[in-house]
């Protein structure tokens, strides 16, 4: 296994920049996501340190070794695709051992690491099945494999889990963690799923334009966003944000309530325009503070969901632990959890958090 260096990487197609001075280290071992919205570069980006996409500038570097020369195959790498791409005339076995037969690794090796690789998968009564033999789950377990076999220096998975069901989704997210966790190899994966984010990966990379927003731990991400569009991104639902100023201290807010804010906690100019950030689960129902009408209600048993807009026309979601009985068409009002506010400068969207708080 390796670690993967991105040294200022551009990618343009004429005059159309679509990566724009990426940096990155992804350490030895780590397990690293892309995520973003469609059309942020993710996939670009990913084909970029594959070698299936030449770059415009910069360095891609694998083990401290500059390879923006080197074709795909003489990467080490191994990728697996949103589409599983089996041979379909071939057995499970056959696609497993085809890469190491192009490569002339010896029979028996050949063999051995098939058989290892099929056990850890689950898949080793199916390799004598065809892959129109297989469910999705399974056929995406072979995919895996095929990478697997060929003991790779880095895995890279361009949205894996894309074509399945939501159940499979869930199950296929815990066999990928478990394979990293048993072979501690070095693993790219690109997602626009902001939940498979947060539950895999060991760092993050929050991509917007072919720009990188913020690049860290899922929790640090989610604790400390370093602006408004990473804290929208991560965490589900998203984050509320209210316009307003500050105040003494404080966040009047437009939509119609003030704020008190922790002292020292943001870096704070009298009158200055903010957005006060604040998730789903840091407000609750109140006798005073936010006012809110209820648009729709979602009552998922063991929780809710409160939809409704402020005042000044805000979109709010509010969650409410266990079985609520409030109904849309309510007028309600909101006490805010100040501890749980984020802050951030309306001009620059970048967030107000002190350094040293």
């Amino acid at each position: 296994m390796s670690d993967l260096e991105l040294r200022g990487v551009t990618k343009a197609y004429g005059a159309a920049q679509v990566i724009k001075g990426v940096d990155l280290h992804v350490a030895q071992g780590e397990f690293c996501v892309f995520v973003g919205p469609s059309g942020c570069g993710k996939s670009t980006l990913l084909r970029m340190i594959s070698g299936l996409e030449p770059i415009s500038g910069g360095e891609v570097r694998i083990g401290g070794e500059v390879v923006n020369h080197l074709g795909p195959a003489e990467r080490g790498l191994a990728m697996v695709f949103q589409s599983y791409a089996l041979y379909p005339h071939m057995t499970v076995r056959q696609n497993l051992s085809f890469g190491l037969e192009n490569l002339r690794a010896p029979k028996s090796e050949i063999a051995e690491r098939v058989t290892a690789a099929a056990q850890m998968l689950q898949i080793d009564k199916f390799l004598d099945r065809r892959p129109k033999d297989l469910s999705g789950g399974q056929r995406q377990r072979v995919a895996i494999g095929r990478a697997v076999v060929r003991e790779p220096r880095i895995f890279l998975f361009d949205e894996p889990l894309s074509n399945l069901d939501a159940e499979l989704r869930v199950e296929m997210r815990g066999e990928i963690s478990r394979l990293h966790r048993r072979i501690n190899n070095t693993m790219i994966y690109v997602t626009h799923d902001q939940v498979e984010a947060m539950t895999m990966a060991d760092k993050i990379a929050v991509l917007r334009d072919g720009r990188l927003e913020q690049f860290g731990r899922p929790l640090d991400l989610y604790n400390t966003p370093d602006n408004t569009f990473v804290a929208g991104f991560i965490g589900s639902p998203r984050m509320n944000f209210f316009k307003g100023h500050v105040r003494g201290g404080a966040v009047t807010l437009d939509a119609g309530t003030t704020v008190p804010l922790p002292a020292g906690k943001f870096q704070l100019a009298e009158g200055a325009a903010v957005t006060l950030g604040i998730r789903p689960n840091g407000m609750k129902p109140g006798n005073a503070g936010l006012p809110l009408t209820v648009a729709s209600v979602e009552r998922l048993g063991g929780e809710s969901y409160l939809y409704g807009t402020a005042p000044d026309g805000t979109a709010v979601t509010v969650h409410s632990p266990g079985q609520t009985r409030i109904e849309p068409g309510t007028q309600i009002a909101l006490a805010l959890d100040a501890d749980d506010a984020h802050l951030f400068s309306t001009d620059t969207t970048r967030s107000l958090l002190r350094k040293d708080a």
